[in-house]
C-alpha cells in the first residue's frame, strides 16, 4: 500500500468472518515439513511451526481517547500467518546497525515485510513527487531498517515475502528504482482509486516462475497503490504484471525464496497460497536450522 492512510476495510472485523479454513492441514498446504536429515519431522511428532517476522506502521494513529505515535500492523496479516500454519511477530521500525539487524534475523524463520506509506525517493536517487507522501523523521527510520532486514535475509537465504511497499522496499533495497506516481505513467489510476476502497486487478504470471507455481496464470488482486518499480533491483526477475505493463511482482529465481506482490493477498483470506508458501519455506528454513 502507499498513501498516509490505510483502507478502512481494516478497522472491522469482516476479514476474520470469510469462510477459510481455520486449521491450514484442511488445505494441505501445510502437513508436514521435510528434514533435510532422517526423512519427514512429523514421523518423528516434532513438525516445525515456523515464526515470521512482519514489519510495522510507525505514525500517529488513534484508539479510544489516545491520539498518539504508534507502531502497530491491521490483523489480517497476523490471520494469514497463523491460518497458514505460522507464528507472527512484529517488527517495529527503529533504528538498527548491522549487528542488531542480524540479532532480530536470527530470531526468525521468515520475513514478511507489508504495506504502508510510500518508500523515500531519495533511496532510489529521486527527488520527491508532489503525490509521494512527506519525508519524515518516522517514514525513515521504516524504510532503512526494512532496507537492512531485506538484505540480511537475502544475504542468510531467510525466505522472504514483500506485500505491495514491501515489494517496493525489496526492489530498492536491492540497487531498483520506482515510479512515484503511477497516473503519470499509465494515465489512470485504477491501481489506487482513493477513498480507502481497494481495487481489483487481474495480474498474469510469468511462466516458470516461483509465482505461477503458487498461484497459476493469474490472478485478481487487491490492490492500493500508487508507486510501482520501474528499474529492477540487482537479482530480481519479473514475475507478474498488471494488464497495463505495471510490474505485480517480482521474485529473485533461486531455491530461496524470495517473493514480492504488490497486492494486498491479506484482504483475501479465503486464498492463502502466497502465505502458505511463505510459511512452508519458513518451515524449512527452521528445519535446516534445528538439524544443522
Amino acid at each position: 500500500m502507499n498513501g498516509s492512510s490505510y483502507p478502512e476495510s481494516w478497522a472491522h472485523a469482516s476479514a476474520g468472518d470469510r469462510e477459510t479454513p481455520q486449521n491450514p492441514a484442511e488445505m494441505g498446504e501445510f502437513t508436514s515439513v521435510p528434514s533435510l536429515r532422517g526423512g519427514p519431522r512429523e514421523a518423528r511428532g516434532d513438525t516445525v511451526r515456523p515464526v515470521l517476522g512482519l514489519t510495522t506502521y510507525l505514525q500517529q494513529a488513534q484508539t479510544g481517547v489516545w491520539d498518539v505515535r504508534a507502531s502497530f500492523l491491521p490483523a489480517i496479516y497476523l490471520e494469514g500467518v497463523n491460518r497458514a500454519g505460522g507464528i507472527a511477530t512484529l517488527l517495529p521500525p527503529q533504528p538498527v546497525d548491522d549487528r542488531s539487524t542480524d540479532r532480530l534475523l536470527d530470531g526468525l524463520d521468515g520475513l514478511i515485510i507489508t504495506g504502508g506509506r510510500d518508500v523515500m525517493p531519495e533511496s532510489h536517487g529521486q527527488s520527491r513527487h508532489p503525490a509521494t507522501d512527506e519525508d519524515v523523521a518516522d517514514n525513515r527510520i521504516r524504510d532503512a531498517m526494512e532496507f537492512a532486514l531485506v538484505r540480511g535475509a537475502v544475504r542468510r537465504g531467510m525466505p522472504l515475502l514483500g506485500i505491495c511497499r514491501g515489494a517496493q522496499v525489496l526492489n530498492v533495497a536491492l540497487g531498483g528504482t520506482l515510479h512515484q506516481h503511477l497516473p503519470d505513467v499509465v494515465g489512470h489510476t485504477r491501481h489506487q482509486p482513493g477513498n480507502a476502497v481497494f481495487s481489483t486487478s487481474t495480474v498474469r504470471t510469468v511462466p516458470g516462475t516461483r509465482l505461477a507455481a503458487l498461484i497459476g496464470e493469474s490472478s485478481d488482486a487487491q490492490c492500493y497503490h500508487h508507486q510501482a518499480i520501474d528499474r529492477l533491483g540487482e537479482g530480481l526477475i519479473v514475475s507478474a504484471q498488471a494488464d497495463d505493463g505495471v510490474i505485480e511482482a517480482v521474485e529473485i529465481p533461486t531455491d530461496n525464496f524470495v517473493l514480492a506482490v504488490q497486492w494486498h493477498p491479506e484482504e483475501r483470506l479465503d486464498d492463502l497460497r502466497l502465505f502458505a508458501g511463505v510459511v512452508q519455506a519458513a518451515a524449512g528454513y527452521a528445519t535446516e536450522r534445528l538439524d544443522a
